[in-house]
């Protein structure tokens, strides 16, 4: 009995080191490239990526996960971020790599941000959907998450639902299941692109440009020798049971809020990109 104890406790002990870390940028993450422009503060409780003429900057983190809600807190480049790409993502490697991602493309100061999103599964991509945020993304924090499992690929802004790419696999149609991923981030100048199409370029006399994040926090199985590790699941009435999580009706309702309102652009509507048919997700989703 007392080694059942003895293992119980060592059970909480390290679940207790593992929230206690949760959110710790010097635990959780590695700047990757920039040369110093980016930075870990406040005791590792803040993260600043920085873009100039010379360079970027960008971070991934440390773990590769299998499944998991990922939140990051993000505080997007201000005033006039035009030709800035701000890219937050899972992804694995490879030619047929899995990807799982958020762009935030900077406009003139006083033009909204476009959010972008995109699914690649098997290196194959073509998914994007794009809106408009319904606040400032430059004037505070606010929480962009992923929420992956098996059934699902759930993008959230503030914990509202703006896109569900379901498992259609049944269908023949691929889905991300056993890549395991890291999460990446990195602001650069994409201003042949990024905003209207290319025609505003980035205006290098606002340089340094500044994108801030903090409060990451990942429920998530953590992919370890060759296997991956999840956390405890807990009950659907606590709210967290994010492995077999989908989306109720009143979350719903926000997402076909978010879509009639505040979306721009939709790969399944866009019929003169796919002149031999639309994906067919489109018609199954």
């Amino acid at each position: 009995m007392a080694s059942c104890h003895t293992s119980i406790f060592l059970l909480v002990s390290s679940s207790l080191i593992a929230v206690a870390l949760a959110g710790n940028f010097y635990n959780d993450f590695d700047i990757t490239w920039g040369d110093g422009r980016g930075k870990i503060l406040n005791n590792g409780q803040l993260l600043t990526l920085n873009l100039d003429k010379t360079s970027g900057s960008g971070f991934q983190s440390k773990n590769e996960y299998l499944y998991g809600k990922i939140d990051m807190q993000l505080k997007l480049v201000p005033g006039n971020s035009a030709g800035t790409v701000t890219a937050y993502y899972l992804s694995s490697q490879g030619p047929t790599h899995d990807e799982i991602d958020f762009e935030f493309l900077g406009n003139l100061t006083g033009e909204p941000y476009t959010l972008h999103t995109n699914v690649f599964t098997q290196g194959k991509g073509n998914r994007e959907m794009q809106f408009k945020l319904w606040f400032d993304p430059t004037k505070d924090f606010h929480t962009y998450s992923i929420l992956w499992n098996p059934r699902h690929v759930i993008f959230m802004v503030d914990n509202v639902p703006i896109r569900d790419y379901k498992n259609l696999e049944a269908k023949g149609i691929s889905f991300p299941k056993n890549q395991p991923m890291r999460i990446y981030s990195s602001l650069w100048n994409a201003d042949d692109w990024a905003t209207q199409g290319g025609l505003i370029k980035t205006d290098w006399s606002k340089a340094p440009f500044t994108a801030s994040y903090r409060n990451f926090n990942a429920n998530a199985c953590v992919w370890s020798s060759g296997s991956a590790k999840c956390p405890p699941m807990q009950t659907a009435a606590a709210g967290d049971n994010w492995f077999n999580q989908e989306l109720d009706s009143t979350s719903q309702g926000r997402m076909r809020w978010v879509q009639k309102n505040y979306m721009i652009y939709n790969y399944c509507s866009d019929a003169k990109r796919f002149p031999q048919g639309l994906p067919l997700e489109c018609s199954l989703a």
